[in-house]
């Protein structure tokens, strides 16, 4: 267990947090959330000893493991595996089969193991990193934004991994899915303040939205009782059989503690422009190849249709081809064989991760908006400035000072600027922090043309894909349904990387203790009994509230539609009590749904409890 003691810490003029005090306590896995720049990172670095606090107190108990992937890239082994082995601890040096299993999961195939980690991609090398901390087995594990380098099965095997984390955990990621499918509890930096939930992100933002609105209605209702003593002071000051009320009114005055109004938070907030069309298909794919010189096809025989105001989402390992297939479609390549033909209609725009590099760093964001498409006017590229969270002075930053975040907004506010018909996008959401995240997903289903999208975020591929590009097992197939019924059918169940991964846990299955197939049954068969015998009332309870809510609002509607013929008809006699009804109806209304939301909450907890204890046991 790790306890903060109001803590802060200050950059120059800027406060990060301020007087911050949080546990974490055993077995917990703990998400950390917060905007772009409002410290999560800063955090971790003062936990494990790189950065100082201004103040305050933090107490980790001696001999209290923290384990975190390290930027810095240093190898000093021949062999990725015998680097990976560095992680291991003292007792278990020799353990190879464990790091293998790490780096199965984490996408390295048998004969990746024996290679040098200098001939690897930096994303890889990152992996490496992440693994040597895995298999080091810290008491604390810190992970910020785990998933950027890592694809979709990689993604989903360490999910798998981190629900059973036997220890403390702490992980930034602007994934919500992710995050919320992970951690027991969640702790957000907001307002320079920290406040730690049980229970997702969900839970976490409606209880900060609760408590704003509480106190906005505690300070206007100061507000109010303070200009009414004040009014009161003034009225009767001279008046000296009122001095006693005058003065206890005086003093009532002073203990009121006058509050600020709420600093207003903004959230990326924007819509792309819509081009309209005319036309059925916006695009047709026919017998696609590609491959890079005297390198094998990264794919071939590719065929697809993409109709107007489809979403189509392009999903698979790192490698196998997927930023090529969108470089094909932007214009950027030129594929080996087939063909790809456009409506005459179609105006496209292409989001890319590596086209944050190609930004000029002497542009301000404004001008870097303003040659983005020569008809846009000083004032609209200052709108979309603004929509990009780039308002007054902030439009006139430097690319070049930009945080990556930053220029990902850059980015998206290039696609504003040229109205649309067909949406090219490469992993948008990497980078961007969740509120923006959840914009971006807002912004995408409502724009009325067409998108190609590829992204590990399954959020993203849950809530928008109606038809799939699967790139696995050296081969590319279009899958003519959503992600879920894709999962369904089988998914990723067959990629080698959760076969290595399986593979190495039967040939260990000594040093594992692994439960055989009708145990496996027998418990399986228990935990889902006893968690339906749990959900059984709840489902009745739930269903009970919601009829009592459509009974009550069918009684509401009648109420209204009477008082309405009372009013007409000038029954004066029967208006009050009407009115009573119908306030004790919308009351009774109020009650059942917050009793259903919380209804609901417990259903949700039941749910996520059965998937962790499944996950412990290999059904994830």
């Amino acid at each position: 267990m790790i306890a903060a003691e109001n803590l802060t810490k200050s950059y120059g003029g800027q406060v990060l947090f301020d007087a911050i005090s949080f546990k974490i306590n055993a077995r917990e896995r703990v998400g950390l959330v917060a905007r772009n720049g409002h410290g999560k990172t800063t955090l971790f670095r003062i936990l494990v000893g790189e950065e100082e606090f201004d103040s305050g107190a933090l107490a980790i108990p001696k001999g209290y493991r923290l384990g975190h992937v390290r930027q810095q890239i240093s190898f000093s082994k021949e062999t990725v595996l015998e680097e990976g082995m560095l992680g291991l601890p003292p007792t278990k040096a020799d353990h190879h089969w464990e790091v293998e299993k790490i780096l199965a999961g984490l996408g390295f195939n048998p004969t990746d193991l024996q290679r040098h980690p200098k001939e690897f991609s930096g994303g890889f090398q990152v992996r490496l990193n992440l693994a040597k901390v895995l298999v080091s087995e810290p008491d604390l594990l810190l992970l910020d934004e785990p998933t950027n380098y890592l694809d979709i099965t990689s993604i989903r095997w360490i999910e798998r991994f981190l629900v059973a984390w036997p220890r403390e955990l702490m992980l930034i990621t602007h994934d919500r899915g992710f995050m919320d499918r992970v951690v027991t509890h969640t702790l957000g930096i907001h307002r320079k303040k920290t406040r730690k939930i049980a229970g997702d992100t969900g839970k976490y933002y409606t209880q900060i939205a609760q408590d704003e609105e509480i106190f906005e209605k505690t300070r206007l209702n100061d507000e109010r009782r303070t200009k009414e003593i004040e009014q009161f002071i003034t009225r009767f000051r001279a008046k000296a059989r009122l001095a006693g009320l005058v003065q206890s009114r005086v003093k009532a005055l002073a203990k009121l503690e006058k509050k600020q109004k709420l600093e207003q938070l903004r959230d990326l907030d924007f819509s792309f422009r819509d081009q309209p069309f005319r036309g059925k298909q916006t695009v047709a794919v026919r017998d696609l190849a590609f491959a890079y010189p005297n390198r094998r096809p990264l794919f071939k025989n590719l065929d697809f249709v993409l109709h107007a105001g489809e979403r189509m989402c392009v999903v698979g390992p790192n490698g196998k081809g997927k930023t090529t297939l969108l470089q094909l479609l932007a214009g950027k390549l030129s594929p080996a064989s087939g063909d790809i033909v456009f409506h005459p209609g179609v105006v496209s725009g292409f989001y890319e991760q590596t086209n944050i590099q190609v930004l000029n760093d002497r542009y301000t964001v404004e001008e870097e908006i303003l040659h983005s498409h020569p008809d846009l006017d000083r004032q609209r590229a200052r709108n979309i400035c603004g929509a990009m969270m780039f308002d007054g002075d902030n439009a006139l930053k430097k690319i070049e000072v930009l945080s990556g975040g930053e220029k990902a907004r850059v980015m998206l506010g290039k696609l504003l600027a040229t109205p649309l018909n067909l949406l090219l996008l490469d992993e948008p959401s990497n980078h961007l922090d969740m509120e923006s995240c959840d914009a971006l997903l807002a912004a995408i289903d409502a724009f009325d043309g067409a998108v190609i999208m590829v992204t590990h975020n399954e959020m993203f591929l849950h809530a928008l894909a109606q038809r799939l590009v699967v790139f696995q097992q050296d081969r590319v197939e279009l899958f003519d349904g959503t992600y879920q019924e894709f999962l369904d059918k089988g998914g990723w169940g067959d990629e080698p990387g959760l076969q290595l991964s399986r593979s190495i846990s039967e040939a260990t299955v000594s040093e594992e203790n692994k439960r055989n197939k009708k145990e496996l049954r027998r418990l399986r068969s228990a935990i889902v009994g006893e968690n339906a015998k749990l959900r059984k009332p709840l489902e009745t309870t739930i269903a009970e509230t919601e009829a009592f809510i459509e009974s009550e609002e069918r009684r509401l509607a009648v109420l209204n539609e009477e008082m309405v013929a009372a009013a007409q008809s000038k029954e004066g006699g029967r208006i009050p009590q009407l009115s009573q009804a119908i306030n004790q109806c919308q009351k009774n209304i109020d009650e059942k749904f917050a009793s259903l939301e919380e209804l609901y909450s417990q259903k949700e907890s039941l749910d996520e409890q059965l998937a962790a204890k499944l996950a412990e046991l290999g059904d994830a």
